[in-house]
């Protein structure tokens, strides 16, 4: 059987990129960490490393490991989590992360509530991308995903139950005039994270034409600064206007255009009484 203990050091190895950076991490020495890789490397008699100049590289067998171990050992701290979320709103805890918009709208009326509400429930945030939230959710280091998506966005993982938030419309920005997009195919663009840069490419091309993207920014407030300063045009969710909106900006609210938002759990039914707590928090969040 695997021990966990060498399952934490080989994902420690695999994410810092060195023994010596995993025993810093850890807390350990570094003849340590070599002992418990070579355990480990007995147990399941597989070369998990190799010599790479002055250190080491995971084999694919290592690389195939270190991911594994880094959701297990997710899900065994999830566990932790659980128990306590089931242990009642007066003592659990929930962990969420989500994108940035989403914070700056619906979570902090949602949190005051639930604070109102269960002060003995504890809840912490993180702020991060939807790809990145449900990877955080999958290895069961986060409780409660935001994210958000597009009719075109690829299905989430295997065991993501997604719960239904709200439909965000989307808002063509630009400085002097009143956009449409059909209309803007010379235009300067700004584009946003990832999934937002390829859903924009997308509408341009339902319009004939690929959209010349001059600057990148997944920053709401500096992409409006952009518009502001007449640099060029963008897109832009409706709670990213709620959070933020710069003078002298015109939004025009694209047809028929949506992302879908929701928050996101991992595994069967029902949730524990702490996540199902926040869960209603932010749907009525929504709703205002």
């Amino acid at each position: 059987m695997l021990d966990v203990t060498r399952l934490r050091v080989i994902d420690a190895v695999a994410r810092n990129g060195s023994v010596t950076a995993a025993a810093r991490e850890l807390h350990y020495s570094q003849p340590s960490v070599t002992h418990h890789l070579a355990r480990l490397e007995a147990e399941t008699g597989a070369q998990l490393l190799q010599r790479a100049g002055r250190g080491i590289r995971l084999t694919e067998a290592g690389r195939l490991l270190a991911d594994r171990a880094a959701e297990i050992i997710g899900r065994i701290d999830a566990v932790d989590a659980e128990l306590a979320a089931h242990v009642g709103l007066s003592a659990g805890r929930v962990r969420l992360a989500g994108f940035s918009s989403a914070i700056g709208s619906l979570v902090p009326g949602a949190l005051a509530v639930l604070a109102g509400k269960h002060p003995g429930l504890g809840i912490s945030l993180l702020d991060t991308h939807p790809p990145e939230a449900l990877e955080l959710l999958r290895t069961g280091k986060i409780d409660v995903a935001i994210v958000f998506r597009y009719d075109e966005t690829e299905p989430e993982p295997s065991g993501v139950r997604l719960h239904h938030l709200l439909d965000d419309p989307l808002y063509v920005l630009s400085r002097d005039r009143t956009a449409e997009l059909a209309g803007l195919r010379d235009a300067t663009w700004i584009a946003g994270c990832d999934r937002c840069r390829s859903h924009l490419v997308s509408l341009c091309a339902a319009e004939g034409y690929e959209p010349r993207i001059a600057y990148t920014s997944d920053d709401m407030v500096v992409m409006q600064a952009l518009v502001a300063a007449g640099l060029g045009v963008t897109t832009m969710p409706g709670l990213a206007l709620r959070t933020h909106r710069a003078e002298g900006i015109v939004a025009t609210e694209l047809p028929g255009s949506r992302r879908h938002v929701y928050a996101a759990t991992y595994g069967e039914p029902p949730d524990p009484p702490a996540i199902a707590a926040l869960l209603t928090a932010l749907a009525e969040a929504a709703q205002l």
